[in-house]
């Protein structure tokens, strides 16, 4: 019996359209595996659904035939989340992107789960909003995608992650039931608050389908500068005054360690900020309405701590072009899949805990891997520390042997520290087997009682996060 011919996909054809079932090689082979690297896999069939209704019809079938569904968005996560599992189809919503509402004055938008993250930030800021998240992938990653891994990126000290940007959630359940949560109000103290179990969760509960979004005010005015600072305790003290100093308005706080600038200017070429080499450089932001009070706020407060010590030097952005040349250096980090074969980590760390951790870390490799090399950076102002470490570096190992053994130092590491595996990208399939180093064993218990109550026949995305037995 052929694919096409088989009830299954036939029931699927007739409640979606042709248009919207794909199989055998009418699927696009990006959509086998995702930014991941995952090893490819072929889903059984690949759909397009075009409305809540579609996506309904699609999950009943599923749950009738037994089939499992990986949800996939942009296919932008870097922790195999959205890999089509043995057998299963994959459902995307590419063809539910519309922007359905947007309230200037209560600053609320309804917009459909395969709607990407910079159509949102466009529909916001033509309304003379703004959307509180920001990351790379903007022009690929949608939001359905964004709310399943509770993304965060660049903004997450001024507004948080997509947790809190998000007051209403549509989600369909395994079965094909849609719960319609889409009530855009601060204040709905009835009972559990049942969108906060979606978020996060990887798509292994239920498939989002569309979400009410918090907006913020516009912020057209921006001041940027570059410290030196001696190490992570003064940089924590200066991200402190900042935030006094301008309260709400820090909208980014990004850390670089000396190894990270290193390569940021050899293969950038662009000029050393300061004469001197410092142990670490902290890129600030400033936003608001004011452009000159703000520049006069964050040269005040960095004048202030170099007199105390904890600037070693410091740059004021002129313009909006030198502005651009120092969050340059900060994103080198989109050429280490070419300039390195990286092993990466996203962990999160009380605030405290970073400098002391990221320093263990280093000597930890370099004790198992003399002359390793290894990039720290991170966004100090949520906690978050990114550690990649080029496996070509560690010797004869083939990747597969340099990642495992890296991952078993960092990760010890972290659970010494009371850390997570994951800050912003998700557990998925890749940091599935470390997910015990950041939850306890009835944290662990209680993640898998939920997923039996709401999906008990195991069907959404299974595998992914952790296995049921």
């Amino acid at each position: 019996m052929t694919p096409l011919s088989h009830p299954f996909i036939q029931a699927l054809t007739e409640a979606l359209g042709a248009d919207a079932v794909r199989t055998g090689d009418t699927i696009p082979p990006e959509r086998h595996t995702d930014w991941s690297g995952t090893q490819p896999l072929a889903p059984l069939a690949w759909l397009r659904p075009a409305s809540t209704a579609q996506v309904s019809a699609a999950l009943r079938l599923c749950h009738a035939h037994r089939v499992p569904v990986v949800p996939q968005g942009g296919l932008t996560g870097l922790a195999g989340g959205a890999v089509p599992t043995p057998g299963s189809v994959a459902l995307s919503l590419e063809r539910m992107s519309a922007i359905e509402t947007l309230d200037p004055v209560a600053r609320v938008a309804t917009v459909q789960a395969g709607a990407t993250l910079q159509a949102v930030q466009e529909a916001a800021q033509a309304a003379g909003c703004l959307f509180g998240v920001d990351l790379g992938a903007r022009g690929s990653c949608q939001i359905g995608g964004n709310l399943a891994t509770n993304a965060g990126g660049n903004g997450v000290v001024q507004f948080g992650m997509m947790r809190e940007q998000t007051l209403g959630l549509e989600v369909v359940l395994a079965d094909g039931t849609v719960l319609d949560m889409l009530r855009p109000m601060v204040k709905n103290n009835t009972g559990y608050d049942l969108k906060q179990f979606f978020i996060g969760a990887e798509g292994t509960l239920g498939i989002i389908t569309r979400a009410q979004l918090r907006l913020q005010p516009a912020q057209p005015a921006r001041a940027t500068a570059l410290a030196a600072v001696p190490d992570v305790t003064s940089a924590l003290e200066l991200l402190g005054r900042l935030q006094a100093r301008a309260p709400g308005g820090v909208a980014a706080f990004e850390l670089m360690w000396q190894d990270f600038l290193r390569h940021a200017l050899d293969w950038t070429g662009l000029p050393r900020p300061f004469d001197e080499d410092h142990p670490l450089l902290a890129l600030t932001d400033l936003s608001g309405s004011d452009q000159p009070a703000l520049a006069h706020a964050l040269e005040e407060v960095l004048g202030q701590a170099m007199e105390d010590g904890l600037v070693l030097d410091a740059v004021l952005a002129q313009s909006q072009a030198q502005a651009t040349g120092l969050w340059r250096l900060r994103e080198i980090t989109a050429e280490f899949p070419s300039r390195l074969s990286p092993i990466n980590f996203d962990i999160s760390l009380p605030q405290a805990a970073i400098g002391a951790f990221a320093d263990r870390c280093m000597a930890a490799l370099s004790a198992r891997f003399p002359g390793h090399r290894s990039l720290r950076f991170g966004h100090l102002g949520d906690g978050n520390l990114h550690l990649s470490t080029d496996a070509r570096s560690l010797g004869d190992l083939s990747f597969a042997e340099a990642e495992h053994a890296v991952e078993a130092i960092v990760y010890a590491l972290v659970a010494e520290a009371g850390g997570s595996v994951s800050a912003e990208h998700g557990i998925g399939l890749h940091k599935k087997p470390h997910l015990s180093a950041s939850r306890g064993p009835a944290e662990l218990a209680a993640m898998r009682a939920i997923k039996r109550a709401l999906d008990p026949l195991n069907l959404l995305n299974p595998g992914k996060v952790f296995d049921l037995d």
